[in-house]
């Protein structure tokens, strides 16, 4: 495998943990956002529960934009995140982030003269080669604050995100980040490389049984050609980017490195068509390119394999030695020692009904799954239940297990909303106001101190 050194790092042998969105995660002193600082308790709860893996969406900086998959810059961090003592009620998204950028501007001018002058800082500039594009970027899209404001800004984030990673390593978790596939049209990235980015197209999705009319998600095209030439050196520098805060991480869509689906502007998601155009050419395309990521990065990818993909991205995965994803409701014939050791078993993702409203909203798949592990279906799917198909999702023969917190609390009521809508991240190809806004309706406090929660996991992944 082509992996063997990046496996010899994480260890060949079953991983279980959790996915957390860290927007959703909410604290006793709720600002409206979960921290990079609030990981440090949550790292304690999964060694304690059991868990050796813990999942996080993109951190990337998204500007305005609550969609982690629209990120304005390939490895800024986003400023919403940073722990920073402040008082007042809990804060939309845009507000928090505005009030925490206000407070950095009052703290600048003090803060930064013998910040500048540490070797850590010092060190993070040498290391962070993005970094310079980022500023001017985001100097230009706010007026006054200037280039150097913004180099203190996600010095702290480095900082802190890097204070989580060591005690994530004090624990024994292993962090996974999360790599979108594309960039925002308007992102430092794009705005500072225009040739390595192809803007006569934009990405999108085929019609499928989902979505009959396609999915037009208006991110600009990777012009690879321009990349190879470039012997991908933002590719690699955005890699290098990941190294210091996880251990592994998940590719966005990668069936996106094998072929694309490409649509001109002015046209409909249906009129789109695959670049590259030839089917023969996918494999050796998306081989040579996850090669490349391989060889630029000691962290190990987990592939998200998810949707239509061509036959042959299967077994080019297994032979470098990427895991990919199995949904658990969508493997009902596939018995759960059977599972592809190289993978990473779920219940769901953020862009899934989480299980128990699958449950109810598809009852004829429900049955189909009760049947197939030999139970009585019901319509209403109970906590006991719920428990069962956990434990059976971290007991295939992947070498990975892991799901949304959330899917852990639903069997005890206190730790879950009345209406299960309510406990969904995001519906795809929609732009609805709850998409990416989720909260816990618990505090992580309550959560920690759930002790038939915390027994339930034990059970769960014994």
């Amino acid at each position: 495998m082509k992996t063997d050194a990046h496996w010899e790092k994480v260890g060949m042998r079953p991983h279980h943990g959790i996915c957390l969105p860290l927007f959703s995660l909410k604290m006793e002193q709720d600002s409206g956002s979960g921290e990079f600082l609030d990981l440090i308790p949550v790292i304690a709860w999964c060694r304690k529960a059991g868990f050796d893996c813990l999942q996080l969406l993109p951190l990337n900086d998204t500007g305005g934009d609550p969609s982690p998959y629209n990120p304005i810059s390939s490895c800024a961090l986003d400023p919403v995140y940073l722990s920073l003592p402040h008082s007042g009620p809990p804060l939309p998204r845009r507000a928090l982030k505005a009030k925490k950028l206000r407070l950095l501007r009052d703290e600048f001018p003090r803060a930064f003269p013998a910040l500048s002058r540490e070797p850590a800082y010092t060190s993070f500039l040498e290391k962070s080669p993005w970094l310079s594009e980022y500023c001017r970027y985001m100097a230009m899209k706010e007026p006054g604050a200037g280039e150097d404001f913004y180099r203190y800004v996600q010095y702290l984030a480095f900082s802190q995100l890097s204070e989580v990673k060591k005690a994530a390593e004090a624990h024994g978790i292993q962090l996974v980040g999360d790599l979108p596939l594309c960039l925002s049209p308007d992102s430092a990235d794009v705005v500072s490389n225009p040739g390595l980015f192809r803007k006569d197209l934009v990405a999108g999705a085929p019609p499928d049984k989902y979505n009959a009319l396609g999915q037009k998600w208006g991110f600009p095209l990777y012009d690879w050609d321009a990349m190879r030439k470039d012997r991908f050196r933002w590719w690699k520098r955005r890699l290098s980017a990941l190294s210091p805060f996880y251990h592994l991480y998940r590719i966005d869509h990668v069936v996106g490195f094998f072929r694309i689906w490409a649509i001109e502007e002015g046209k409909k998601p249906s009129e789109g068509h695959f670049i590259p155009s030839d089917p023969a050419v996918w494999a050796n395309h998306g081989q040579a390119l996850l090669e490349m990521m391989i060889e630029s990065s000691p962290l190990l990818p987990i592939a998200e394999d998810l949707g239509t993909i061509p036959p042959e991205v299967y077994p080019i995965l297994k032979a470098l030695g990427i895991p990919g994803t199995k949904i658990l409701r969508w493997e009902m014939d596939t018995p759960l020692d059977s599972y592809e050791p190289l993978s990473l078993t779920t219940v769901s993702t953020a862009d899934m009904e989480p299980l128990p409203l699958w449950w109810r909203e598809y009852p004829e798949e429900a049955a189909a799954f009760a049947a197939s592990r030999g139970w009585e279906y019901e319509p209403s799917l109970s906590g006991e239940r719920q428990i069962d198909i956990l434990s059976d999702a971290h007991h295939t023969s992947s070498l990975f297990h892991i799901n949304l917190l959330q899917e852990y609390l639903f069997p005890f009521p206190e730790l879950s909303r009345q209406s299960i809508e309510e406990e969904r991240i995001n519906i795809p190809g929609t732009l609805l106001p709850g998409n990416w806004a989720y909260r816990f309706r618990p505090s992580f406090e309550e959560i920690a101190a759930h002790e038939k929660l915390l027994a339930a996991i034990r059970k769960i992944i014994s």
